[in-house]
């Protein structure tokens, strides 16, 4: 039943499962779509491979064919959407060395970016990733590296930049960035983790983000300088 699998994983040991073509290739993506579904409403212990059969309108054994087993088919649904979770954010984090306001540019980039992490879809999937852990830690892995490389990375290079021209004293620029995260994203994204229920309005993210850029800067902007 499997017989279109193969056992082959990438870095983070995530199965790779050929693409196919045609009219196989709208039934993948018609699995992929309700097991993700499935998945996040359920998580992996109780979601059930005859709801995801009957939510993609695919049999299971074309499902098994595809995928193979359940379990494959979590780390290759959820370690494909993981990459995909913060493209939004890549041309604005390159852009950080050169805007002419730093602090306009850096509270614009992390309520953009704490935007992105609080949306209902994406809390959903970090908490799936966090309960499923323990069981699969090649997705917190992978989750990592995500959100290392696409944002904490552009922003370490614009941050070594500035050091560079004196605009900044932050001769560790990767802790600098974690700490500027910490600062502005790291308490609504704990709240909305936690709490899904809870509200933060604009004005309140605004402060927040504000507030943390501002503690970054006292403690690494060089007076005068640009």
């Amino acid at each position: 039943m499997g017989a279109d699998t193969t056992d082959a994983f990438d870095a983070y040991g995530i199965p790779i499962i050929p693409d196919p073509a045609d009219a196989a290739s709208r039934k993948r993506q018609a699995i992929i779509d309700a097991a993700l579904t499935e998945f996040l409403a359920e998580g992996y212990s109780a979601a059930s491979m005859d709801a995801i059969t009957s939510r993609s309108g695919v049999s299971k054994a074309t499902i098994y064919k595809h995928f193979g087993s359940k379990e494959r088919l979590f780390l290759a649904v959820i370690g494909g959407v993981l990459p995909k979770t913060y493209a939004d954010l890549e041309p604005a984090n390159s852009t950080i060395a050169e805007a002419p306001d730093l602090r306009e540019a850096l509270i614009r980039l992390t309520t953009d970016w704490a935007r992105i992490l609080l949306r209902t879809d994406i809390m959903s999937l970090r908490r799936l990733v966090i309960g499923e852990i323990d069981r699969f830690p090649q997705l917190g892995q992978l989750w990592y590296r995500v959100s290392y490389d696409m944002n904490n990375g552009p922003l370490v290079d614009a941050v070594t930049e500035l050091n560079a021209r004196g605009a900044l004293d932050a001769p560790d620029p990767a802790l600098a960035v974690q700490q500027l995260v910490a600062a502005t994203l790291g308490v609504p994204q704990l709240v909305r983790t936690f709490s899904p229920e809870a509200e933060i309005d604009d004005a309140e993210l605004t402060r927040m983000i504000s507030s943390g850029v501002d503690m970054f800067l006292a403690r690494y902007a060089v007076p005068g300088a640009r």
